[in-house]
């Protein structure tokens, strides 16, 4: 959970979700639950979830196979995730708005405050069992959007990691999002499908590596169970892909503590010790 925006976002966000919840005859309750900047806004509704999110009027319309709907209808009911039951989109004024009404997921969230582990969540083997079970499920379905794409992935590697960008990136479908705050404890459910689709072999698993360089022994867990991806000359490309992305994440002023690990894992895969991260407005 993020923290709460500027006072003008969640005054907007907050008349969205209310007009939501009357669209679709909803009675929401307990604590507001704020994405990234403000973009997204979730509230429990009895059994259900009331997700609203907003962008700029001009990329209003939800494209087909993408997001949390191409999920729904494309993903394999067997990766646990919440089922979607209802959308509602609108636009108003520059902004273009997307509801959806969700499970509300009961077990914790595996890391609610942040994307990387500061912590060891003493996760059993049957959890780790089932997410490899999950992704493997996942990279047999149809991805349409490409995330992580080639011209960025053709930047992003000299800037962030000091090295040419691969001549060819292998690609499967997979969750686009891995991180420790879309994941939730036994049983395992995978959250938000925004960034769902076709990312570069290995791409998940090094994002959830890179996420967890704070606690070894977590990190030393991920390469053991999924080390038939990432010790494959494929795999280490998108584990790369996933270093770049963090890196550059670093360079906005996010992980400050987990850069000096970043650095190194990318160096250990590399040979090459990666520029210090520098402001960039570069998008995956």
């Amino acid at each position: 959970m993020n923290s709460p925006p500027s006072e003008d976002v969640q005054t907007l966000m907050e008349a969205a979700h209310d007009r939501a919840a009357k669209a679709l005859g909803l009675m929401c309750t307990g604590p507001l639950a704020w994405g990234f900047q403000g973009v997204t806004l979730g509230r429990q509704a009895g059994e259900r979830w009331l997700r609203v999110g907003r962008t700029a009027r001009r990329n209003a319309g939800r494209k087909q196979g993408e997001g949390i709907v191409g999920a729904s209808l494309l993903v394999p009911d067997a990766v646990p995730r919440p089922r979607l039951y209802e959308v509602h989109d609108w636009t108003d004024g520059e902004w273009a708005f997307e509801a959806e009404v969700l499970d509300y997921v009961t077990h914790p969230v595996v890391s609610p405050e942040r994307a990387d582990l500061d912590r060891d969540p003493g996760l059993p083997a049957e959890w780790w069992a089932d997410l490899r079970r999950a992704l493997a499920l996942l990279a047999g379905a149809e991805g349409v959007k490409v995330t992580v794409r080639d011209g960025w992935i053709e930047r992003a590697f000299p800037q962030f990691l000091g090295i040419p960008a691969p001549a060819k990136v292998e690609r499967a479908t997979g969750h686009g999002d891995l991180h420790w705050g879309n994941l939730t404890t036994m049983p395992l459910t995978l959250l938000d499908w925004e960034r769902w689709g076709l990312v570069p072999y290995g791409y998940d698993a090094g994002l959830l590596h890179a996420n967890s360089l704070l606690v070894p022994d977590v990190a030393d867990r991920i390469r053991l169970e999924f080390a038939s991806v990432l010790d494959t000359p494929v795999g280490r490309v998108g584990e790369l892909a996933a270093l770049a992305e963090m890196l550059q994440a670093v360079a906005r002023g996010w992980y400050p503590d987990l850069a000096p690990r970043l650095l190194a894992r990318a160096e250990s895969l590399t040979g090459v010790r990666p520029p210090v991260p520098v402001h960039s407005e570069v998008s995956a």
